[in-house]
């Protein structure tokens, strides 16, 4: 029969207590509840007496913490689980990590991290099947004393836990401030109901958490409603009496022999190479980058056909045009301004992105529509790639350019291309565009057809002087005309040149475009076959500007 006992019977007792095992460790397991597995579990401090029988953490807790005897408590526990770790690896058994509570008492004991290593390396358990949960209410009023004690524990190589997460009153501030390792929601905090109120904000936590790198667990979780719950909004980790209530050490040692194990895994996998989570830090180089020293940029996240911006630079707010602002932009639905033809576009980009670990791009057109000029019809060159992922959601960072005037520009080309084709396929004319600052050239459908050019002819004009369309003799003279070109030193170019191995006599001309700032652009050039009488000066290539 249970008798509580009173502050001076425990305190009495207490020593004995600790000497002969009365108080002693219960195991509650933490199980995936997408795979049933187990991935750890937590040790419970209990306390039964010979005569009175079992106490209440509820009950003699908070006595021990009013008369400093917890800290004596807790490193019983520890080392209770040293001993129950050190007995499953000896027998040939695979163990699970076990979390122990360090009360708030503890933190202030400065050398208690000191105690619980020493307690660790004296029954040599690897420090992975070991780790350490601190409550919420730990950090109110103590953050720089416990930001010491978890970087302390953090070079020793303990996982830290914050447990009853949602309990307390500065839950965001200590997300930003303590680097926890995982967050143990207390599902308390939905009060008995399912969403709602409670829901939302639990759901914006764990996809936070998930941002931050951080496995969630939910904690308290007695049906299979509230597990469920928790799992459409990503916190598949749970621990409760939905599976088990916490057991003593042979009966969790029987669950072990049942379930199968199952590490922790972190919710979001960033590129270690670009350290993609400091691009949320305002100070940090990445964010300097990411603001001042690229073209257009944006991060988003795409899960489940859904995408949603993040962050934008100015210089893609810029690149958007129609006079809309960072804001309207990252509350907008980003396929709203695609048709399904270029939604599929750039959603085949996206999965090419996820498969290839690679920069992948594409071109889509958009309807932007904006409250100040209405709406336009713009076309974005993404170069996007991956820099995070969880299970079901990835997370982009892509670079745009605006080639809106470009494109309509290649599309005027071509029609007018469509068009000539057919008229001069009577005439002999050849036509081509040369892209000035990527030295590449676009061929007419003749240039490629007679030529055997391809759509795109990079680095030109060295691989059309590598054919022979330009002789040897006259690959010089053709250099020079593209260096005034690049340069803008002329405005146009033109002169005979014998084209092809055989030598044939062509009135070569370029026409160069400039942009807004006077700066070349392109240049478009066309070959009309000579067939009058060639002048001895258009026979050596005399130009004319």
């Amino acid at each position: 029969m249970n008798k509580k006992m009173t502050e001076q019977e425990l305190l009495a007792c207490f020593d004995d207590a600790v000497k002969f095992g009365h108080i002693f460790v219960t195991y509650q397991p933490k199980i995936n509840h997408c795979t049933g597995r187990m991935i750890g579990a937590e040790a419970l401090m209990r306390w039964t007496h010979p005569a009175y029988g079992m106490q209440y953490p509820s009950d003699f807790i908070p006595v021990l913490e009013k008369n400093d005897l917890i800290y004596r408590a807790d490193l019983a526990v520890f080392e209770s689980v040293c001993k129950f770790q050190r007995s499953v690896l000896d027998s040939g058994e695979k163990p699970v990590p076990v979390s122990v509570n360090m009360s708030r008492y503890d933190i202030y004991r400065r050398d208690y991290a000191q105690e619980i290593e020493k307690l660790r390396i004296k029954y040599d358990v690897p420090v992975k099947y070991i780790h350490v949960e601190i409550t919420e209410t730990s950090a109110i009023g103590g953050m720089e004393l416990i930001t010491s004690v978890l970087k302390k524990l953090h070079e020793y190589g303990y996982v830290v836990e914050m447990d009853d997460f949602c309990s307390g009153y500065s839950s965001l501030n200590i997300l930003k401030d303590l680097s926890v390792d995982v967050i143990k929601l207390d599902m308390r905090f939905l009060s008995g109901s399912i969403g709602g109120r409670g829901g939302t904000i639990l759901n914006a936590v764990v996809q936070m958490a998930k941002w931050l790198g951080t496995p969630v667990i939910a904690e308290g979780v007695e049906t299979l409603e509230q597990a469920d719950y928790m799992k459409s909004i990503g916190c598949k980790y749970i621990q409760g009496y939905l599976y088990s209530k916490p057991v003593g050490e042979d009966e969790f040692r029987e669950k072990l022999k049942q379930l199968d194990y199952e590490p922790l895994v972190p919710p979001i996998d960033l590129v270690t190479e670009m350290d993609a989570g400091r691009f949320w830090d305002p100070k940090s180089m990445e964010t300097l980058v990411f603001n001042n020293f690229v073209g257009g940029a944006v991060i988003f996240s795409y899960q489940n056909g859904k995408a949603e911006i993040l962050r934008v630079n100015k210089k893609y707010v810029k690149e958007i045009g129609m006079n809309m602002l960072e804001q309207d932009i990252i509350d907008g639905d980003p396929w709203e301004s695609m048709d399904s033809k270029n939604r599929r576009i750039y959603e085949d980009t996206l999965k090419r992105a996820i498969s290839s670990n690679e920069e992948e791009s594409c071109e889509t057109w958009r309807l932007i529509c904006s409250k100040t000029c209405g709406e336009d019809r713009i076309c974005i060159r993404s170069y996007i790639r991956l820099i995070g992922k969880t299970e079901t959601q990835y997370l982009f960072y892509a670079m745009v350019q605006n080639i809106t005037a470009e494109k309509k520009r290649w599309d005027e080309l071509y029609e007018s291309e469509r068009t000539f084709r057919f008229a001069s396929e009577q005439a002999n004319v050849y036509a081509w565009e040369y892209d000035i600052s990527t030295k590449k050239m676009r061929p007419c459908f003749r240039c490629m057809r007679d030529l055997n050019l391809p759509p795109l002819v990079e680095n030109y004009p060295e691989p059309a002087i590598e054919v022979g369309i330009f002789p040897p003799d006259y690959a010089d003279m053709y250099r020079e005309w593209m260096r005034k070109l690049d340069t803008g030193e002329v405005d146009t170019l033109e002169g005979i040149i014998p084209l092809t191995v055989g030598r044939v006599p062509f009135h070569v001309r370029y026409t160069l475009e400039r942009d807004e700032n006077g700066k070349p652009l392109k240049a478009y050039g066309s070959a009309t076959l000579v067939v009058d009488h060639i002048s001895e000066n258009s026979q050596n290539g005399q130009e004319t500007e």
